[in-house]
């Protein structure tokens, strides 16, 4: 089974999971300082929200799989189509050790296909990243498929 991914950015992080907790009459599935996410089963949806990144609203969309062999199928078919991918293969992002790629739409939103593999502890282990970087690529163009952002 697939599940679909949303990852927006929001200012208030306490009122937005106040509200996300009503609308979905459900309360997160993790709750950090910056980041709560909320595994739906009906609809089946990956739904988080962070305070990191610029500005507010989507940051990236997504589809994540239950096993390797759909990512695998997920990266092939984007391969067919001749999208801009960017395979970041085993990534730690989102408090949350993963394999993943990328595919960037025509109007320039980032779509991530990923396999979680498990929690860490931290929002990202590379110590190198910004703190306001999230994990989605930047907007990748066939031209220049490895333009890279966060989770």
């Amino acid at each position: 089974m697939k599940r679909f991914h949303v990852h927006l950015h929001v200012e208030d992080l306490d009122r937005s999971i106040a509200f996300y907790n009503r609308l979905f009459d459900a309360t997160p599935a993790r709750t950090e300082s910056d980041y709560a996410k909320w595994m739906l089963d009906d609809p089946p949806v990956n739904f988080a929200i962070s305070t990191r990144g610029q500005g507010t609203g989507i940051d990236h969309l997504g589809i994540q799989t239950d096993n390797a062999e759909e990512l695998h199928a997920l990266r092939d078919r984007a391969q067919q189509a001749d999208m801009a991918l960017l395979d970041e293969g085993a990534t730690t992002c989102c408090y949350a050790r993963s394999e993943k790629h990328w595919v960037t739409d025509p109007q320039g939103i980032a779509w991530e296909h990923f396999h979680t593999l498990g929690n860490i502890p931290v929002f990202r282990e590379a110590a190198t990243v910004a703190a306001t970087a999230c994990c989605a690529p930047p907007v990748a163009t066939t031209a220049s498929p490895t333009a890279s952002r966060c989770c």
